[in-house]
């Protein structure tokens, strides 16, 4: 079973070797899903949370631009399995042809497709078998996070965690 998601911001937690991690966090059946993402991911996509343009198109955006150009929508994404801490996702799409819609089902990263469903306002899915796997309570978040004292650190609201455990967007 799929249940809706919804993206609650960046995160950074600390690995094994106390290097800070960023992972995009999204909330589904009551959890919390910390997705292990790059620096650049992470920017992306908050990017796209707070709506502020990049000073010329990022990937996400060049994408999404020619999907529509060439007359298709993303649906939805789904991030639907997890095998050696690696999460799975799909991009649901479509095209309309003489007024009938051709569907298409791509793999993607969930970082992508994350990327992507924030852009476009389009629903985010998280499989049961993802959540039974690396669903964290909530309590194990702290929403209190802010910028280093340098000004180099995450956006204002970045959140932090000890750490995400095994799960990673690649692997």
């Amino acid at each position: 079973m799929n249940h809706p998601g919804e993206v609650e911001g960046i995160a950074v937690g600390v690995d094994a070797d106390g290097e800070n991690i960023p992972a995009v966090v999204v909330a589904a059946r009551s959890e919390l899903l910390p997705i292990v993402v790059t620096a650049d991911q992470a920017r992306a996509i908050q990017l796209a949370i707070t709506g502020e343009a990049f000073e010329r198109p990022l990937t996400h955006d060049l994408l999404v631009e020619m999907l529509t150009e060439f007359g298709g929508a993303i649906d939805k994404v789904r991030i639907d399995d997890v095998a050696d801490g690696t999460f799975y996702a799909k991009i649901d799409a479509e095209r309309y042809e003489d007024g009938e819609p051709n569907r298409f089902v791509f793999d993607a990263r969930p970082s992508d497709a994350i990327a992507l469903a924030v852009r476009v306002d389009c629903p985010i899915e998280v499989s049961d078998v993802v959540l039974d796997a690396a669903g964290q309570p909530p309590e194990r978040f702290d929403f209190g996070g802010g910028p280093d004292a340098e000004g180099t650190g995450p956006p204002d609201d970045v959140d932090d965690i000890d750490d995400f455990g095994e799960f990673g967007d690649e692997g």
